[in-house]
């Protein structure tokens, strides 16, 4: 996104000639905007002085950091590394608040385990749903039947993203996690346009190893470079499968066609009587294709920090799945150690000092 000085028009490295500016009322409806990749984006996007802005800047006053959780793709695990982090954060005795712009596909609500519950009013807003000390947000807590779908276009997003920022009383906060959609799409432009007055200290972008998921992760660092986003770092989600061998089941494959043979008893017991010892062993397996480099090769690549990988480890997905922090217990050992290492080395980042 480059600032044109002449006129200050905010206008994309990738406009048609002659672009208005992604902020002037002709946005996305001029002539030069016909056939621009940004058009649709630019038509539907806020625009002009917002005076809905400056009650976003006192909300936002009270708010010390503001992290934006990415993804190039879905299914990477970027909700359950966002409700991790704020558990995490929250164990800290960090200030924590979760807000949920995924707005087609609010999954906060089942990984925080408030599934059901729904927005208070106050005389000072709207009240987030808690848990452990993390306010949370969603249009999910909005939705009469959980199964409902919500089919709004750009101006609809917007307009919620722009109450969940102006009306909902977050209090003093330590940390504002917001949970984003896939790409970059509405939702991204809304938020960055909200949020620039008070500003964004940076963006964390959650991907898989295979390169199919890292080409989209690339548009979105190009993304945060083009919107004046600080990319924090990338975490590598799903880094092949860490599971204990006691955790595994056994099958015996069949010579004849049938289903296999469920040998896990018979497996387990002559390993407690042969070899007690490798009970403990955590057992690992490539799940994805990281022959690339994954993302540690595309991080040096587009000079952006690499936080760490986290294993697929079921037990984080049965955590995420009831709505629990995998930090409680030994059950995520795997999992929760990896996770610690990367948000450690996150909170060392000084701009969020």
């Amino acid at each position: 996104m480059e600032n044109n000085n002449g006129n200050h028009k905010e206008v994309p490295d990738n406009a048609n000639e002659h672009c208005p500016g992604t902020e002037s009322e002709d946005a996305g409806k001029s002539d030069a905007c016909a056939g621009c990749p940004n058009q649709e984006a630019c038509a539907t996007a806020p625009k002009g002085p917002d005076p809905d802005l400056v009650q976003i800047a006192e909300r936002m006053a009270t708010v010390k950091h503001k992290i934006l959780i990415l993804s190039g793709k879905g299914g990477v695990g970027k909700s359950t590394f966002s409700a991790q982090l704020s558990f995490a954060l929250a164990a800290m005795d960090h200030q924590v608040g979760l807000l949920d712009i995924d707005i087609c596909g609010p999954s906060i609500p089942k990984m925080l385990g408030l599934e059901g519950q729904e927005i208070h009013q106050s005389n000072l807003g709207w009240s987030p749903v808690y848990v452990d000390s993390i306010g949370v947000m969603s249009i999910g807590f909005m939705l009469p039947d959980p199964d409902d779908a919500v089919i709004w276009r750009g101006p609809r997003k917007n307009g919620i993203i722009k109450q969940f920022l102006k009306d909902v009383y977050w209090g003093e906060l330590d940390f504002l996690i917001v949970d984003a959609p896939p790409g970059t799409s509405d939702e991204h432009i809304s938020i960055v346009q909200f949020l620039k007055e008070t500003g964004i200290d940076g963006a964390i972008i959650v991907t898989t190893p295979q390169q199919v998921s890292l080409i989209d992760v690339r548009k979105e660092v190009s993304f945060c470079k083009k919107v004046g986003i600080q990319v924090l770092g990338v975490v590598e989600n799903m880094s092949g499968l860490s599971q204990p061998i006691s955790d595994f089941k056994y099958m015996k494959r069949s010579t004849n066609g049938e289903e296999p043979e469920d040998v896990t008893k018979w497996f387990m017991d002559i390993l407690k009587q042969k070899a007690p010892e490798l009970l403990d062993v955590v057992a690992c397996s490539e799940v994805f294709d990281s022959s690339g480099g994954g993302a540690a090769r595309m991080c040096a690549e587009m000079g952006v920090p690499f936080l760490g990988k986290v294993p697929l480890d079921p037990k984080l997905c049965k955590a995420a799945e009831e709505g629990k922090s995998c930090f409680t217990g030994d059950d995520c050992g795997v999992s929760a150690s990896a996770l610690s290492v990367i948000i450690n080395k996150l909170l060392k980042n000084n701009a969020l000092a």
